[in-house]
């Protein structure tokens, strides 16, 4: 499937939140809005996004911290998964990121989450021998923490 990636308008907001809604990506405690907000504004990540048509049917959170380069919210819209669109946007999100010095991409799979792991695992990613932690700096709002307990 070839698609047509670009970096994200704002008009392409509802639909983004809705394709991740849709992928199971958000968390009750994660304002998805919020995370659209911070990639925005932030001079060192982008938000890419895949359309076929003019329907947007996938999309690739990538940021660079200054030591590696991360991604997160590669999303496709599940009546086109397995057609190649994730493929491609990881391409695309590894390029922006390589030309911007990252030398290593890196991502999170949620525990449990065995197809994202056979997918990344076909595109060469290797599990590392690292445990994630993780502290609040700003506690999610009240509405947010209750729908999460």
């Amino acid at each position: 499937m070839t698609i047509h990636v670009r970096d994200f308008r704002e008009t392409d907001r509802p639909a983004l939140t809705a394709l991740w809604e849709a992928c199971g990506l958000t968390r009750p405690w994660n304002d998805p809005n919020d995370d659209i907000d911070r990639a925005v504004a932030a001079r060192e990540a982008t938000i890419l996004v895949g359309y076929a048509g003019d329907h947007l049917i996938g999309s690739v959170m990538a940021g660079h911290d200054g030591h590696r380069g991360w991604v997160y919210y590669l999303a496709v819209d599940p009546a086109h998964q397995g057609r190649g669109a994730g493929r491609e946007l990881m391409e695309e999100a590894g390029l922006w990121l390589a030309s911007r010095g990252a030398p290593k991409l890196e991502l999170m799979v949620r525990d449990g989450n065995d197809r994202a792991a056979k997918f990344y695992e076909s595109l060469g990613f290797e599990r590392q021998q690292v445990t994630v932690y993780g502290k609040w700096l700003k506690a999610p709002s009240e509405s947010s923490a209750r729908k999460a307990s």
